[in-house]
């Protein structure tokens, strides 16, 4: 039997390796994705052989992810839980197939991932699978061994001689990097009462201690696609790299987020996003003067329904595919650019310039207009009130009725008292 084990280099799956080995007698392949993360997946063969895999692959999907996965979020306008940005959620897809792709080349029998039974991850995998390979078996050891915590664990990499070299069993937090974001979860994170101390925020200067003169910059955007940085043309990969250093210096893209899991439970995450916070303020402003009303709306209605698909897992379905379709649609006159200040922890807009801008400077003005006179507004004010003078009518209110004072809200009364 062969294995496809998604290779992380951490204590989970150091320990799942040699699991699998003794427990199904498989022959594991380790796959190490790089998405951005420190230290990228050199070092991690080595590792990997250590432990008794019988072959590994460090796939650098660096470029992949940002053009095939962040940058389709960023049009979409996708944000789960109001602040969340997904930054996990959206490498999944991309680690996904990346495994299923081995697993064909190496004539694996099986996939494996080391999520736990509470967390999303173990959905955006297996929903994955399901879609790219539904004929290959799915081993979650999270879901069947009797490893209950991090410190057996441990005591297993101990019994089974497994280093445990490089890997810090002291760390407070769990967390998961790569080129949009880092997350952090765990430890006093957990009690939603405690506020985020100064250890936990690795990429992003506290706000308060950023510097005290601003960064301007210009975006450019071709089609909903970010392409220059003060008019310097940049692929996606060096563009988000350059605005996550710039972000990162001022503080920018900090989020506290109460989430609910797929799996129901509550959890607490705290994001540093500091590129993508820049790019998701510019791209909406520039939406706001190429899109109309209505299109704005449905976008507006679209996003959400994007924001779960992808943080669930269901990227590879046709539902995505149709979203896409229709982003890709609204998308293609959302081309101009964008300036910006980046000051003590915020990413404001200061102007905003399109070719296809809907925004008509004559119309705009409240002076004399050549193609709008004031007059002109008085019977569609009329018409657009006729409901409600209708419905007055009806209750024989039109001439007496007086409105009813509301009472202030957070206002208590003696009555209310009682």
């Amino acid at each position: 039997m062969k294995i496809v084990l998604g290779y992380s280099g951490g204590l989970d799956t150091s320990v799942i390796v040699t699991w699998l080995r003794e427990n199904y007698g498989a022959d594991v392949i380790c796959m190490a994705a790089d998405v951005g993360q420190r230290g990228g997946v050199d070092k991690l063969g080595s590792k990997a052989f250590a432990t008794g895999a019988s072959a590994f692959f460090g796939e650098d999907l660096r470029e992949e992810f940002v053009t095939g996965y962040a940058l389709p979020v960023l049009r979409a306008g996708a944000v789960y839980s109001r602040k969340y940005l997904l930054g996990t959620a959206m490498a999944r897809p991309v680690i996904s197939r990346r495994m299923v792709e081995v697993a064909r080349q190496t004539g694996a029998d099986a996939l494996a991932h080391g999520c736990t039974g509470k967390g999303n991850d173990q959905l955006r995998f297996e929903v994955s699978f399901a879609a790219l390979a539904p004929d290959l078996r799915v081993i979650a050891p999270w879901r069947e061994w009797d490893i209950e915590s991090r410190e057996d664990a441990v005591a297993y990499a101990r019994a089974n001689g497994i280093s445990l070299d490089g890997i810090d069993l002291d760390k407070l937090y769990s967390r998961d990097e790569n080129l949009w974001h880092i997350s952090h979860e765990g430890g006093p994170l957990e009690n939603p009462a405690n506020e985020t101390g100064p250890d936990v925020y690795v990429w992003t200067t506290d706000p308060a201690d950023a510097p005290d003169t601003p960064c301007e910059l210009e975006l450019g955007f071709e089609e909903g696609v970010p392409v220059t940085i003060d008019g310097r043309p940049l692929s996606p990969l060096p563009l988000l790299t350059e605005l996550n250093e710039l972000g990162s210096a001022h503080g920018v893209g900090r989020a506290d987020v109460i989430e609910d899991r797929v799996v129901g439970i509550k959890s607490r995450g705290v994001y540093e996003t500091p590129g993508g916070t820049i790019l998701l303020a510019a791209l909406q402003e520039l939406e706001q003067l190429v899109l109309s009303r209505r299109c704005l709306a449905l976008k507006d209605e679209m996003a959400p329904r994007y924001a779960d698909l992808v943080y669930e897992g269901r990227w590879w379905t046709p539902e995505r595919e149709a979203l896409d379709a229709m982003v890709d649609s609204m998308m293609a006159p959302v081309t101009g650019t964008v300036r910006l200040r980046l000051f003590k922890g915020q990413a404001s807009v200061l102007s905003r310039k399109a070719p296809a801008a809907l925004y008509d400077l004559d119309l705009a003005s409240f002076g004399a207009s050549e193609g709008y006179a004031h007059s002109d507004s008085s019977g569609f004010v009329k018409l657009f009130n006729l409901p409600q003078r209708a419905i007055a009518a009806q209750q024989g209110l039109m001439a007496r009725r007086t409105p009813v004072p509301r009472r202030p809200l957070g206002k208590v009364t003696a009555a209310s008292a009682d």
